[in-house]
């Protein structure tokens, strides 16, 4: 929890420290231990019935938005590992040298740095310790900065929640009431078509894949309109595959650890709809939130099979482990033909491309409307989220054609992640689109950040959440 005071009330504060700081080091003078300011190296030092936490950062030249989250999460770690109950925190080092986001990422990194997660089947427990962050002269709105900081950390714990649940407890129906439940506190309309009701609208690509386990697929459609003055609708659409072994295209056994969390795109869009809702921006978005699990049984989907997608094109299933495409692009074209839908953007765990060229830290992206992605760049300088828009060319759409269908699911041995993109886009019916594939950041078995925790990584919720907020202003 963090809230705003005036001063150092608490008797356990935060302090700074630039590597070889002049002043910072002889603020230390009589201190036992050397404390050289460097990045993430943390002291604890007890001054007269007071107590300090002294976090280093680095060489000042280096310090940006992500490094101000990762020194904040670094300190909430170790006062989480102290067993602190409340300290006093100056942030205005940080925010006199980038600004009013210097709060957001302070917020989110003393938020997100205590996480962690263990299967109880009970709510997780707030954070232990009450975070007061001091006054920061000349700077206005902080409490306001705080406030959607603060909701937009809980959206990003809610989709880490969602995608470390493991898998026999979150089921498609599962993931469907729960995101169902956490939207009920903000004005977002829900409805969710249910198996039945899939197959009587010839959604073959979702119901196709889903049909292959008992746990029945579903679609969650959520609808939030904070502008309805204006006719622009914005589309997310974010993958919800609570199981994936791969089909019949079965993964290999190094794989299959991380096949609960493919549906880490359904819960990055749940968590940017929930906060946009609780902000009560002036913008009007529909979700679609395709959900399913994929495996193998008489009924699974078999290499070969061509099916038709709900936009009305076929399409050649080549490989039953590019399932994730299949069901977006039923949820793409239900976005675009039954919700009116101006601009849309996707968001998945898709390609194992997309982590071999990028690794577990830059998640790809592709658009076909610079203006479009310049909005999405614009939100992306507030996130401290990292994303690569790659290219595309006519030799690429050209991968995908199928002699036997429309298209094919799967390109080439090359250009994975843009052929899988280009797929989706084949459903867009001209929409302005932007396509983001989260497979290597969403999840981190080893962290590379302060503010990640072994497991999800909330990936997408921030850059989606700041995107909409650049759209409503």
């Amino acid at each position: 929890m963090v809230t705003v005071t005036e001063g150092k009330n608490a008797r356990f504060y935060i302090d700074f420290a630039w590597e070889k700081d002049p002043h910072i080091r002889s603020f230390r003078l009589g201190l036992e231990e050397v404390f050289e300011g460097k990045y993430l190296e943390t002291l604890y030092v007890p001054v007269q019935g007071q107590a300090f936490l002294l976090v280093g950062c680095g060489k000042e030249k280096e310090t940006g938005l992500l490094e101000v989250k990762e020194i904040l999460a670094a300190a909430s770690a170790r006062c989480r590992e102290m067993k602190v109950k409340e300290c006093s925190v100056d942030i205005s080092v940080f925010t006199q040298l980038l600004g009013k986001d210097a709060v957001t990422q302070s917020v989110l990194g003393l938020e997100l740095g205590g996480y962690s997660y263990s299967f109880s089947g009970e709510k997780r427990e707030e954070a232990p310790c009450c975070f007061q962050l001091e006054r920061v002269s000349g700077l206005e709105g902080l409490e306001e900065l705080i406030e959607e900081a603060q909701e937009l950390a809980g959206d990003i714990l809610f989709a880490r929640d969602l995608v470390n649940t493991p898998g026999n407890h979150l089921r498609p129906m599962d993931l469907d009431r729960a995101v169902t439940g956490f939207v009920e506190d903000v004005e977002i309309e829900a409805q969710t078509f249910v198996y039945g009701q899939l197959r009587a609208m010839k959604m073959e690509g979702l119901y196709g894949v889903g049909g292959s386990s008992e746990y029945p697929p579903c679609m969650l459609v959520l609808r939030y309109r904070g502008n309805p003055d204006s006719s622009e609708v914005y589309g997310l659409v974010g993958k919800g595959v609570t199981c994936d072994t791969g089909g019949y295209c079965l993964k290999p056994s190094g794989s299959m650890a991380g096949i609960k969390g493919d549906m880490a795109g359904a819960a990055a869009v749940a968590g940017a709809l929930h906060a946009v809702a609780a902000r009560k921006l002036k913008v009007n978005v529909t979700a679609c939130l395709p959900m399913c699990e994929n495996r193998i049984s008489q009924s699974a989907l078999l290499p070969g099979d061509v099916i038709t997608g709900y936009g009305g094109k076929t399409i050649e299933v080549l490989n039953t482990d590019a399932e994730g495409r299949l069901i977006l692009a039923d949820a793409v074209s239900f976005c675009i033909r039954d919700e009116g839908i101006t601009k849309l953007l996707d968001i998945a765990t898709l390609t194992g491309a997309a982590w071999n060229a990028l690794g577990y830290t830059i998640a790809g992206a592709m658009s076909d409307d610079d203006d479009f992605y310049r909005i999405f760049e614009k939100g992306l300088a507030h996130s401290a989220e990292k994303y690569l828009r790659f290219p595309f060319g006519r030799e690429h759409v050209e991968m995908i054609k199928s002699s036997v269908a429309d298209v094919k699911n799967v390109g080439s041995s090359c250009c994975g992640t843009i052929t899988a993109g280009l797929f989706i886009r084949e459903f867009c019916e001209g929409k302005p689109w932007i396509h983001l594939d989260i497979a290597g950041t969403a999840w981190c078995d080893t962290p590379t950040y302060a503010f990640e925790a072994k497991g999800a990584t909330g990936a997408g919720v921030a850059s989606v959440y700041f995107m909409l907020k650049e759209a409503a202003e």
